[in-house]
């Protein structure tokens, strides 16, 4: 049998201004093929910009470069093969369950009665045969989604998109969910074609798809491809399917070590991300990790079940306990570094001398704030000027949220202190005195 190809992208480059004017490449150079008849999940930590290419795909946002196709036709705007899923829902609150379900029949200029007729067939499909009357504030978090998967699917598109659909739900309605959804791709009670998934979650991604695609971060590119041709449905705890996880959490902690940089004028845009994580948690998965049954090494697979933390929260964790010298990422294991080992048995205050430290030898942004604190008269500067320069290399709101982590990490480790009220870092008064 000979497949067709649903979508196609070829040299797909994608970039956006920063506040300055500056473009930040976000997509470079992505080669993909959708094939009829195969789902496939894009993998790819914050940066990958796995998010953009699939709205590239849906028509909501054009490639700078290359060529997006569906079926061979250009890809300029949204497409009636191709629908999508939010994570959000997308719903609005003001029309029912129904009106919400027809609303892409309507703008594709189906007749009422026959958008009344698909819309209650779909419903009942997926298995909200008699709330078409309801409104979405009625619903339940799964209930919201389904409506979400009826709109896309009563179009009948040969391409479903779905942008993290199940990370909004608690773990047992996301599992029922996506079951439910592959129960009809096998089945063919749906008329799609083939499946495009974003996701955090890995467990999911080896759950769900004929194939894996990981993107690499800050441009996006395609660093890793899997191929699983394990039978649907698959069993999570067989031997097969954790071995598949297990692999996909090796290439996904591949991590490009980047020698410490102190002068931000001259760091690239990778040198001074920070992993998007808190003290506390970083400092619990380093308590997890030293205790039993871990002993200061684990599977990184394991590490999240015992957690109970999602890939999502666990990768920031992790990857900040790497880029601090606390614990050594590699092949889907984590293990702490003798530093590490020393921190988990140590007291707040020892710990605290530690991560200022090692926030000094790794964290280019933070040595950068100690620097020109130092070389101030009084010990102090507004934040303002930290983030004009990191403006330069990314959107406002993600350059606020780099500075407001480097400085809740310097003020845990004793490097400078802040003030929120008025926006200024000084050097830490034991210091000035």
């Amino acid at each position: 049998m000979t497949l067709n190809k649903l979508i196609e992208l070829q040299g797909v480059s994608k970039s956006f201004r920063t506040a300055d004017g500056a473009p930040r490449s976000v997509l470079e150079e992505v080669d993909f093929t959708l094939m009829e008849g195969e789902i496939v999940a894009l993998l790819g930590k914050s940066g990958s910009g796995k998010s953009t290419l699939l709205r590239i795909i849906a028509g909501l946002i054009p490639a700078d470069k290359g060529r997006a196709q569906y079926r061979q036709q250009s890809i300029h705007a949204p497409l009636a093969g191709v629908a999508m899923v939010f994570q959000s829902f997308a719903l609005f609150p003001w029309l029912t369950v129904q009106q919400n379900v027809e609303l892409g029949l309507e703008a594709q200029g189906v007749a009422p009665d026959e958008r009344e007729k698909r819309a209650d067939a779909m419903l009942e499909l997926i298995g909200l045969s008699g709330f078409g009357g309801a409104l979405p504030r009625e619903l339940s978090g799964g209930m919201k989604q389904r409506v979400g998967i009826a709109r896309a699917l009563v179009t009948n598109p040969d391409v479903l998109l779905m942008d993290e659909a199940f990370s909004a739900l608690d773990v047992l309605t996301g599992e029922t969910l996506r079951d439910d959804i592959l129960d009809l791709w096998q089945d063919a009670r749906i008329p799609t074609k083939g499946i495009l998934i974003v996701s955090h979650n890995i467990e999911e991604a080896v759950m769900m798809a004929d194939r894996i695609i990981i993107l690499s971060s800050e441009p996006g590119r395609i660093r890793s491809e899997i191929s699983i041709d394990l039978p649907r449905p698959r069993d999570a705890d067989s031997a097969a399917v954790r071995s598949l996880i297990d692999e996909v959490y090796g290439l996904m902690t591949l991590r490009t070590v980047h020698e410490g940089v102190h002068d931000l004028n001259h760091v690239h845009r990778r040198h001074f991300h920070l992993p998007d994580t808190d003290v506390s948690h970083i400092e619990a998965v380093l308590e997890l990790l030293a205790d039993a049954p871990f002993h200061g090494r684990a599977d990184l697979p394991q590490l999240a079940e015992e957690s109970e933390l999602s890939d999502e929260e666990l990768f920031p964790a992790y990857e900040a306990l790497a880029l601090l010298g606390l614990a050594l990422v590699d092949k889907g294991d984590i293990a702490l570094s003798p530093l590490g080992q020393r921190y988990a048995i140590a007291d707040k205050a020892l710990r605290q001398d530690i991560f200022g430290q090692q926030l000094l030898t790794h964290v280019p942004l933070a040595a950068d704030i100690r620097r020109r604190l130092e070389a101030e008269v009084s010990g102090a500067m507004l934040e303002k000027p930290f983030l004009e320069l990191l403006q330069e290399f990314m959107k406002a709101d993600e350059a606020q949220r780099i500075l407001e982590i480097a400085v809740e990490w310097g003020r845990y480790g004793e490097v400078y202190e802040y003030d929120f009220h008025t926006g200024r870092l000084t050097l830490p008064q034991r210091m000035e005195q």
